[in-house]
């Protein structure tokens, strides 16, 4: 019998190895097992608080809540980033320019810096214009943290009662954060912004800090900011010395200083007075006997007349001399390319159209900018209310601008060897997965590149940039021209999807009125310190003007847009025996309105449409815009002598397309007033109304009366 093998003995390193797997699954055994006795543990003892019926309830609602409020808040605090990122870098400074501005003639038309500066401590005023101020805009401003809660209830409640708006429930924080770092414009994302900036105000600032800040930067009308300006401007001293009929005036300019502005109604502005005094009895800090002196005798104003100062204008010259002023020269007189004239029948035709139609197109809003050929800035509207909204809709709201963006594809398209007459499909065409469609729905066939401009043939610049031309050229063209704001080097941009300025508009149309030449647009010709110094001259220090287009791409685009007013989409814009050129716009949804044109005299881009975005009610570029650059251009061009547009040689057009014009336009008046008339219900009866023309015949024939007449001859007539 053979004896077996000795086994071989296991060596040191592998015995360890055996320990070490015998001891991790011993470990991992026992970690298990714990774990199991705890959960079971766990398990036992959570079945002591297990509720059932009405408690168990309320347990899932409040569970519910916290997770929602939860999610609500990671919401709020990407929605409080943008916010915060206002308060970045040194949002108190105010600059330390003071500037006074003159108009092209000389005359003063608004100062800008230096009546912000003149800060008259809130230590240092009478207790009753404090307490005016906080009893009308914020009665609990010392008792909140930024947000008035109970104040915005009881502010809701009211308007609710009311059915309309007669109560605000902004806080002076509130307002405040608007004013430093937001706009007017009326969204959802701004009020979070508001509030968030409101509760960083509170937490970086005393309460004393914002009620100066509130008091110093607030707009309160004739184109003065702050209480000290205001105080000045209208009552002809400081705030440290307003009687208690004075600080109730100015404290009613608060929320709407336009409307209420004592210099330009002074009914109006009494009576808001009085509501004031009212809401200082009704908060308790002063009684009606301590307020009947200032009813009886309300406050009178220093004669300042009714030019309402081009707040607008004001704001966008002072940027351009921040911009050209050098070092240490912050003291200036600015002398303006701004007209009066042209500036009050450009806010007129704005506002007499707003007010016809604006309820019919459901339009609220409008913006325009007119140039001169020479490159003068002449008015600039920004809005129709500055004491409303200070946000300027003309130089810094970007907005679509529909199909007025195709000039800048068919300059392109000309400086390409294209020509008016070229011809171009306008069927059905496809950009990847986009297919854009005429506005008529219609295919347009093969057409010549006037009538497609005329017209306004979407589909035929979408293919000369698909097949002939590219985006990039088209976006360098329009940046060439002076546009400014950022365009989306996108296909879509050839149909106007990129937002763009008014301002901007016109300064790429006037390069069509100035023979392709662009850079000449100014709104400051000189700024001289207060010594009488000249430290800027326009025409000799801005740098000279450049060609863009050829002569040859000009008068093909000139010969084009003179078209559109003529056969085109905008035959309203018609000035009779005048040549005309421009385009008009229309965006999704009937967002935006644009008509921006040009004669050898002036260019000018109007726009119109509503701050928070919603649509008009079917208004093109060719109605509602058209009809207002046309009645500022009439005006605009009366007693001047004419100027012809480069490339068309006469600026009269001929006696039987002025005649069609005239007839045209004598047609779209007539039934704007049949349609006026029909809407409008008789609020008098053809008896009564037959009496009142009689009367006006019998005072119209009835003998003029002397002045110096005795009374028996007044009595004998």
């Amino acid at each position: 019998m053979v004896s077996p093998e000795p086994r071989k003995r296991r060596g040191p390193i592998a015995s360890r190895l055996l320990a070490l797997d015998a001891w991790i699954d011993s470990s991992l055994y026992e970690i298990g097992f714990k774990a199991r006795q705890f959960w079971e543990a766990a398990t036992i003892f959570s079945r002591r608080f297990r509720l059932k019926g009405w408690r168990r309830g309320i347990i899932e609602i409040l569970s519910e809540g916290f997770t929602l409020g939860a999610g609500g808040i990671v919401v709020m605090l990407a929605l409080a980033i943008p916010a915060f990122q206002d308060t970045a870098g040194d949002w108190r400074a105010q600059g330390d320019f003071a500037v006074t501005f003159l108009d092209r003639y000389g005359n003063e038309i608004g100062q800008r810096g230096i009546i912000q500066r003149d800060s008259v401590p809130v230590d240092e005023m009478p207790d009753h214009v404090i307490k005016a101020v906080l009893a009308t805009e914020d009665r609990r401003f010392f008792d909140h943290y930024g947000i008035d809660v109970l104040g915005l209830s009881r502010a809701i409640f009211e308007n609710v009662r009311a059915n309309s708006v007669v109560q605000g429930g902004s806080s002076i924080t509130q307002q405040l954060a608007k004013n430093l770092f937001l706009t007017n414009e009326r969204t959802f994302e701004r009020k979070i912004k508001e509030a968030f900036l409101s509760l960083w105000l509170e937490a970086n600032l005393s309460k004393k800090e914002i009620l100066q800040l509130y008091l110093d930067r607030a707009y309160m009308g004739g184109g003065t900011f702050g209480i000290e300006a205001a105080a000045d401007f209208y009552f002809g001293k400081s705030v440290k010395d307003l009687n208690l009929a004075e600080a109730a005036m100015l404290a009613g300019l608060f929320k709407a200083p336009t409307k209420y502005a004592p210099h330009i109604n002074l009914p109006a502005a009494r009576a808001r007075a009085n509501v004031v005094l009212s809401n200082l009895v009704d908060s308790g800090f002063m009684t009606e006997g301590q307020v009947l002196q200032a009813r009886l005798h309300p406050a009178n104003v220093v004669d300042r007349g009714e030019q309402k100062s081009p707040d607008y204008f004001l704001d966008w010259a002072f940027d351009e001399v921040k911009k050209i002023a050098k070092p240490g020269q912050h003291s200036l007189v600015a002398h303006t390319t701004f007209d009066a004239n042209i500036q009050k029948a450009a806010e007129e035709s704005v506002e007499f159209h707003l007010r016809q139609f604006g309820k019919e197109y459901n339009v609220t809003e409008g913006a325009v900018v007119v140039i001169e050929t020479n490159g003068a800035v002449r008015a600039i509207v920004g809005g129709r209310d500055y004491g409303a909204s200070q946000f300027n809709r003309a130089t810094k709201a970007l907005r679509q601008t529909g199909s007025s963006f195709k000039p800048y594809v068919y300059a392109t398209a000309m400086e390409h060897g294209f020509t008016p007459n070229s011809i171009i499909s306008g069927g059905p065409i496809s950009w990847g997965n986009w297919s854009p469609h005429n506005y008529s729905g219609e295919s347009a066939g093969n057409i010549t590149l006037i009538m497609a401009m005329a017209k306004s043939i979407n589909t035929v610049p979408v293919r000369l940039a698909k097949d002939h031309l590219g985006i990039a050229p088209i976006k360098a063209m329009a940046e060439a021209m002076g546009v400014e704001s950022p365009l989306e080097a996108h296909k879509t941009m050839v149909l106007g999807t990129s937002g763009m300025t008014v301002m901007d508009q016109a300064t790429g149309y006037s390069v069509f009125a100035q023979n392709g030449f662009v850079g000449s647009r100014h709104g400051i010709t000189q700024l001289v310190t207060r010594t009488g110094d000249v430290v800027y001259d326009w025409t000799k220090d801005a740098p000279p003007p450049h060609r863009v287009l050829s002569e040859q791409a000009l008068k093909s685009m000139n010969t084009m847009l003179a078209a559109v007013p003529v056969m085109g989409t905008a035959r309203r814009a018609q000035i009779p025996n005048i040549v005309v050129a421009g385009k008009t716009g229309t965006t999704q949804s009937y967002r935006d309105a644009w008509f921006v044109g040009f004669t050898g005299n002036y260019t000018a881009a109007v726009w119109l449409g509503n701050d928070d975005f919603t649509p008009t009610k079917n208004m093109t570029g060719g109605s509602l815009p058209a009809m207002v650059w046309q009645r500022l251009m009439v005006y605009a061009h009366q007693n001047i002598d004419l100027k012809p547009i480069p490339g068309i040689d006469k600026p009269f057009i001929d006696e039987e397309i002025a005649a069609k014009a005239a007839e045209a336009q004598k047609k779209s008046e007539e039934q704007a007033a049949a349609d006026a008339a029909a809407e409008r219900p008789a609020v008098l009866s053809s008896r009564t109304t037959q009496t009142l023309r009689d009367m006006t015949q019998l005072f119209q024939s009835a003998p003029k009366l002397d002045a110096a007449a005795s009374p028996e001859t007044l009595s004998a007539l």
